[in-house]
């Protein structure tokens, strides 16, 4: 039987899965430079603590789906190197899934930010 993994072994490993996606995927560094520049604007505007926490939900829905659309491609890559139609509509899906995110946010990043920017 496999022994469990330390509390801090698993924040470890954790860890690595963020940095590997940070380093690795070109998607997930634009949407962290996204997030970076929202939450400088976020500062710059002084939005209010409601708003700040939205745009914090927002960032980390956006991010949380590139990184579980990381997953479904690499575990698709692992079990079907070969071209195959399933694992193409997975890996669309869950890029589908990552856009949706995406535009949604920038919906609420209009909502917070527009009347505070033109006003």
């Amino acid at each position: 039987m496999k022994r469990k993994q330390s509390l801090s072994q698993a924040f470890k490993n954790a860890f690595s899965g963020i940095v590997y996606c940070l380093l690795h995927e070109r998607n997930m560094k634009i949407h962290m430079a996204a997030a970076f520049f929202a939450g400088g604007l976020a500062w710059w505007l002084q939005l209010d603590d409601d708003k700040i926490l939205v745009l914090l939900v927002t960032i980390s829905s956006v991010l949380v789906a590139e990184m579980v659309n990381t997953v479904v491609e690499k575990v698709v890559d692992m079990v079907s190197p070969e071209v195959h139609p399933l694992a193409k509509i997975a890996k669309d899906v869950a890029a589908g899934a990552v856009l949706i995110t995406a535009i949604i946010s920038l919906i609420v990043g209009y909502i917070l930010f527009w009347k505070k920017i033109w006003t």
